[in-house]
């Protein structure tokens, strides 16, 4: 079963950053330039934390990794929209 996710973070060289972003845009369902709505099962989770642990630098760069209860209540403000879970995820 899907869970949602909160990944966000905060690059600070340029080329990890494109690195990142294109890594988690294709989990993501959603977000913002460095936030990201993801509906993960536990072992895409544990792909996500491997890899994105080589391609940070731990000195310099962060990542937070949130799970959502999936029984809370999700308020949205402005243009943002609801996370979905969609029927399929196209990785790649």
């Amino acid at each position: 079963m899907r869970s949602l996710f909160i990944i966000a973070y905060d690059i600070t060289d340029e080329r990890r950053l494109a690195q990142i972003r294109y890594f988690l845009k294709g989990y993501s369902t959603g977000g913002q330039r460095s936030v990201y709505e993801c509906f993960l099962i536990p072992e895409e989770v544990r792909f996500i934390i491997s890899k994105l642990k080589r391609l940070i630098n731990p000195y310099e760069d962060r990542v937070h990794i949130f799970r959502i209860d999936g029984h809370c209540t999700v308020h949205t403000l402005g243009i943002a929209v609801l996370p979905k879970d969609p029927s399929y995820f196209y990785i790649g």
